[in-house]
């Protein structure tokens, strides 16, 4: 056993863990995170690949973008920043899987960047990695949610053409399906590898009724499909920036915005059997099937002519037959990004349960606990919902603040990425033992592409995202990535650095 802070015996365990397992021999077995199994081990490899595609899905995520990443470059922008961020992003998976494979827990990049840190710095870097990522997380619940309840309430605009949309509304259809997904994730913890299954098919079944609607629809209606020149070759700098370069590098924020959810699966590593040999395998399925299924929306729906950006609602209101197609459009896509926010309660609910058990978090008994009725981190789920609805409260505020909050994703997830990838690369990559899934000397490479986008794009992703700037146009996602570190930091003072030592990583 090699650990990289000492503990004594009886902290091996969370209290939770023992209390679950009531009266067992606490000490029979230990996983590689340092505690006892208290998960079930529920996600077979299919289920896995399933959790993966579905909390990762990319052509909706893109789908819901896609008006704003016309502005970069124009439809050649979007398909090439998609492939080139996507590429980057590659090498940021394969970091994280070999990670994975050596240091199957559930706390992801936070155990991870604990061990990489080595014995001076594992303890900070892996609180830092642990709450950053964490939030992300929440954000990317709070995204979805917003997407749904806005999908929602135009669906009944559609057929009530007086009707006024007001945050009120959207809001109202945001908590319920905030609270809805949930409980779900909470009390049906047992059907979750079901529920991403059909998640699974929803999104792939999705993908491909929408690429044949938009192949087919253009020959239906008289309008003809749009140029090979426009798709392919027409770039359109609309931002403001003299520069196209710098254009098109802005522009991979939405690519990377979609694709930006490699570590998702890893979260629940525990509950996967033999997880070091098969979480490599189910993050180059995510990878795969969110690439390919992107890129064949992008192409199909780029092929629409170019009039077809303008409002929908514009298009949708002629007659019921029109208005009834378009709900069954809004269908195929909402669907999925509900099985979507199913998996994101998933990940973020398993991160803060997995930060509680090693005392980062406060309410250690009842956050890091596991439910013996349930199994399922119960109050750490909950958690998540109690700061999603807050999410949805400053959108009733405030619609800049809101996506200020949710456009940090992407920075707040490639900074935790990098506490664990950055000390893995300086330590000679020594720090840990190799896992099934080792890249040997290649490795060096691919972790030291992985380091230089992220610092590099970081700093390119907090530009402006148009010029002239506005007040309520502004990129705040600097201010909101620097002001949750210091957050961070003022807890650590407060709390960890006195009393959280950091996960016991068993290694051998």
């Amino acid at each position: 056993m090699s650990t990289m802070e000492k503990r004594d015996e009886e902290h091996i365990v969370s209290p939770s863990a023992s209390e679950v397992l009531s009266g067992a021999d606490i000490h029979k077995e230990v996983n590689v995170s340092g505690h006892v199994p208290v998960l079930e081990k529920k996600f077979n490899l299919l289920s896995a690949c399933a959790t993966g595609v579905t909390t990762g899905n990319t052509w909706t995520a893109l789908g819901g973008a896609i008006v704003v990443a016309f502005y970069n470059g124009g439809p050649p922008g979007i398909i090439y920043e998609f492939i080139a961020a996507s590429v980057f992003y590659w090498f940021i998976a394969a970091s994280i899987a070999e990670l994975a494979s050596a240091i199957p827990a559930s706390g992801g990049v936070y155990h991870w960047a604990t061990v990489t840190g080595g014995p001076k710095y594992g303890r900070i870097c892996g609180w830092f990695a642990g709450w950053l990522n964490f939030f992300a997380w929440t954000f990317g619940i709070s995204a979805n949610c917003n997407i749904i309840a806005g999908m929602i309430v135009y669906s009944w605009g559609m057929f009530h053409p007086d009707y006024e949309v007001e945050r009120s509304h959207v809001f109202a259809a945001y908590v319920i399906i905030c609270w809805g997904t949930c409980f779900v994730v909470m009390f049906a913890n047992r059907i979750l590898p079901w529920i991403n299954r059909i998640g699974s098919f929803l999104i792939l079944g999705g993908v491909f009724v929408t690429i044949v609607v938009c192949a087919v629809m253009p020959s239906k209606n008289g309008k003809g499909y749009a140029t090979n020149s426009f798709v392919w070759g027409e770039w359109q700098n609309l931002e403001g920036y003299s520069s196209d370069g710098f254009v098109f590098l802005a522009g991979m924020l939405n690519g990377a915005f979609a694709v930006g959810t490699p570590d998702c699966v890893t979260h629940i590593a525990e509950e996967i059997p033999q997880a070091g040999k098969n979480l490599p395998k189910v993050i180059l399925c995510q990878v795969a099937i969110g690439f390919f299924t992107a890129i064949f929306y992008m192409i199909a729906i780029r092929h629409l002519r170019p009039r077809l950006h303008l409002p929908i609602r514009r298009h949708l209101s002629t007659s019921n037959r029109i208005r009834r197609r378009s709900l069954g459009l809004l269908i195929v896509i909402l669907l999925p990004i509900v099985a979507a926010t199913v998996g994101c309660y998933i990940v973020a609910g398993r991160t803060l349960y997995s930060l509680a058990r090693d005392d980062a978090a406060p309410f250690i008994n009842h956050l890091g606990a596991i439910s013996p009725r349930f199994k399922s981190p119960l109050y750490a789920t909950f958690a998540c919902g109690i700061i999603s609805t807050c999410m949805g409260a400053i959108y009733v505020g405030s619609t800049e603040a809101f996506n200020s909050f949710v456009g940090s994703f992407v920075l707040l997830t490639t900074t935790s990425f990098l506490l664990a990838i950055g000390p893995h690369l300086l330590s000679g990559r020594k720090s840990i033992k190799p896992g099934p899934f080792w890249m040997g000397r290649y490795g060096f490479v691919v972790n030291a592409i992985s380091c230089i986008y992220i610092v590099v794009f970081n700093v390119i992703y907090c530009f402006p995202y148009a010029l002239p700037v506005k007040a309520d146009e502004m990129n705040y996602t600097s201010v909101i990535t620097v002001g949750l570190a210091v957050l961070v930091a003022i807890w650590w003072f407060v709390h960890g650095r006195s009393k959280y030592v950091g996960p016991q990583v068993v290694l051998e």
